[in-house]
């Protein structure tokens, strides 16, 4: 129903406009008899074979909703109900901020690719914070947090370690965005010196609460192999618990769109088909060069069940969706876990 129907009828409307219009029926159908019940028996699916525990945490299923779909951390309870294993919400900022101007966000349908400038475009860490104490989360949720576009790097550790403080007594894990390329100057807080400081600091930080929080680095496909290895060699070495690999991409390789159409778009990180196999590649270059020792969320352009589990051969131990939601609709989660769970028993049934 989603491809035949309801994707035609939001394609039709810019994506910013089409976001807003399917969250706002969201918030409806909260009130609506019996819908939560529905959508739940048509999506939800319960995979114990498999649940794995991951950083400490006990995942019902290996499939998340990526950062930047609940942008607030508003929606988190919904987004489960489509059968997510986990939520990351956000990015959040300490103060709320208005992102880039419009027009930001362009699909590309042809090569199920999404361009976007937002510039982390959200209501702000407290606003997530209020949510997340009125409405209990029934999903494990992963907090995104990064720096105010206007403060500068010298002092981003400080923006960091306030939404830190602010979301920890409410969430089970953090992922650090130091790589979105819409945000000018973010992608540089990838760079050791920086890094360290923004990394030691909620370290420390964790330290003083009673109950233990991951904390994941998201990291750019963008990056060159030295700072890749500086990057991994950094997070064995503190204790940072994982990685989410990766963020959006500058490149337009893999796309079809005329040289004229790229260029009227403009700048903006890339997500969707087109990234997957760079995103693999990161993938598996983290997991060789961190040993293994290093847990991953692997994450780009995972449109099917196949896809998902290339992600996982590589060396991922939980993946997340975003494009793949939008373009392959909200069954894409349960497709995934029938086509993983086959794929399992095969395997099993071989040995």
């Amino acid at each position: 129903m989603y491809k035949h129907f309801i994707k035609p009828i939001l394609f039709r409307f810019n994506p910013e406009t089409a976001h807003n219009f399917t969250f706002s029926a969201l918030s409806f159908l909260r009130h609506v008899p019996f819908a939560r019940s529905i959508i739940r028996s048509i999506y939800k699916k319960e995979s114990p074979k498999l649940a794995r525990e991951v950083f400490g945490i006990n995942f019902p299923n290996p499939v998340g909703l990526a950062g930047g779909l609940d942008k607030n951390g508003e929606f988190y309870n919904d987004m489960a109900n489509f059968g997510f294993g986990f939520v990351e919400i956000g990015s959040l900022t300490p103060k709320p901020q208005d992102g880039n101007p419009k027009p930001r966000c362009f699909r590309v349908p042809a090569d199920k690719a999404i361009i976007n400038r937002f510039g982390i475009n959200n209501k702000g860490v407290r606003n997530a914070v209020e949510h997340l104490k009125k409405v209990r989360p029934e999903v494990i949720v992963a907090a995104n947090i990064s720096k105010n576009t206007t403060s500068i790097n010298d002092d981003a550790a400080k923006d960091y370690e306030s939404s830190f403080a602010l979301l920890y007594d409410f969430v089970d894990m953090f992922v650090l965005n130091v790589s979105c390329p819409n945000v000018v100057g973010l992608t540089s807080l990838q760079d050791i010196s920086f890094l360290s400081d923004i990394v030691d600091r909620l370290l420390e930080l964790r330290r003083y609460y009673d109950t233990y929080r991951p904390i994941l680095l998201k990291v750019s496909p963008d990056l060159s192999t030295e700072q890749l290895d500086d990057i991994v060699d950094y997070c064995l070495r503190s204790g940072i618990d994982g990685i989410v690999a990766g963020n959006t991409t500058r490149s337009r390789e893999g796309l079809t769109l005329d040289e004229k159409k790229i260029e009227k778009i403009g700048n903006g990180g890339m997500s969707g088909k087109p990234v997957h196999k760079k995103n693999v590649e990161l993938v598996k270059y983290i997991s060789k060069r961190s040993g293994g020792k290093l847990p991953i969320v692997g994450v780009g352009g995972i449109m099917s069940g196949e896809d998902a589990k290339r992600m996982l051969d590589a060396g991922a131990s939980l993946v997340e969706i975003y494009s793949g939601f939008i373009f392959e609709g909200p069954g894409l989660v349960k497709q995934i876990l029938t086509y993983l769970e086959t794929e399992q028993e095969t395997t099993v049934n071989e040995a």
